[in-house]
């Protein structure tokens, strides 16, 4: 624990969904000065992602959803291209992204690579995402994907080729910034050797 905050004090502020606390605390700056601060945090728990890439082919299993915030920001069909994602809720990250793989994706992998963990937003909600990356084959392929009905996902699966999805975060298509960075480090670390195979959506 920190010895620059003291005097922490939490109140609830919302739990609708998940957990929303506003925080009353003194921070000690660089002068040494104790200032009293209040700050709200949403907490939704962690969570987990992943890039399914196929190095043969050249491409990457993406999905396509709707997504309420950015559409009441400026995203005028609310849809997001993003790479497969979920909380991971009682399981370990490993567990949850294979899991959530299989829903979103139809795909059924086996191994995961850890890349990295991030803070997303850390000025107001406390979640951490674990990056993984998996190659994926054909016959891996288990179901249509989709997501959960019960959960009211309405996911689209999408196979691009590697170099098109690439060129689609200067053109503005991908937008979220964990697909970026998995798309980025896949392109630093030569994740996917080659160019071939056609874009398909």
């Amino acid at each position: 624990m920190s010895n620059k905050i003291r005097n922490i004090q939490k109140t609830l502020l919302s739990d609708n969904w998940y957990t929303l606390n506003k925080f009353s605390f003194e921070y000690q700056n660089h002068n040494g000065q104790w200032q009293l601060q209040h700050r709200e945090a949403y907490d939704r728990g962690n969570g987990a992602t992943i890039l399914l890439y196929n190095s043969a082919k050249g491409t990457v299993i993406l999905t396509r959803q709707f997504r309420l915030p950015t559409y009441i920001n400026g995203n005028a069909d609310g849809l997001l291209i993003e790479t497969c994602a979920g909380l991971l809720e009682q399981d370990n990250p490993e567990d949850c992204i294979k899991r959530e793989a299989e829903e979103e994706t139809g795909y059924k992998v086996d191994k995961v690579q850890k890349l990295f963990e991030a803070y997303m937003s850390p000025g107001s909600v406390t979640e951490i995402i674990h990056f993984f990356a998996a190659e994926y084959a054909e016959d891996m392929q288990v179901s249509a994907g989709g997501g959960l009905a019960h959960e009211q996902e309405n996911i689209e699966v999408l196979e691009l080729d590697f170099e098109r999805a690439y060129s689609m975060i200067g053109t503005g298509e991908i937008k979220d910034g964990k697909t970026i960075m998995l798309l980025q480090y896949a392109r630093i670390n030569g994740l996917i050797t080659t160019k071939e195979g056609s874009s398909k959506e």
